[in-house]
């Protein structure tokens, strides 16, 4: 963590160049204090391609891909993780994401949280947030 005024740490902000430029006021990673901590991703490639109608199998892997890359941007690792949240807008959904995660997180068991949502941003299908530590 960084020194701020009068002496106090703040999270140290990242944005991997292996993600696309965050796409409004925010920072990809905070790391505080041993943890990290991802902002929601959302389907959209690293060149800035929004995957809103790809199919769902695609934007969770697109998602998990983005997880992934801020995770290592930040040092760390899917192995490393803490928690998972993740949004989806069709609890339909819920059984192919989690084979796709189960795949993608290997041995990794973090907590971990679906939320079906009415909809998120772009007509998106699904957003996921994370916290691991480093």
């Amino acid at each position: 963590m960084a020194s701020g005024q009068n002496g106090t740490s703040v999270p140290r902000m990242e944005n991997p160049s292996t993600l696309a430029k965050p796409g409004g006021h925010y920072s990809h990673v905070a790391i505080a204090n041993g943890l990290v901590f991802v902002s929601g991703q959302l389907p959209i490639n690293a060149q800035g391609e929004k995957l809103a109608d790809a199919s769902f199998e695609v934007q969770a892997e697109q998602v998990l891909a983005n997880v992934q890359a801020a995770l290592e941007g930040a040092g760390s690792s899917i192995a490393q993780l803490a928690q998972m949240r993740v949004y989806i807008v069709d609890v339909e959904h819920w059984a192919s994401f989690n084979q796709i995660y189960a795949r993608w997180a290997g041995e990794a068991r973090p907590a971990r949280a679906v939320v079906p949502v009415p909809r998120l941003h772009y007509g998106f299908k699904i957003e996921v947030e994370a916290t691991a530590m480093l």
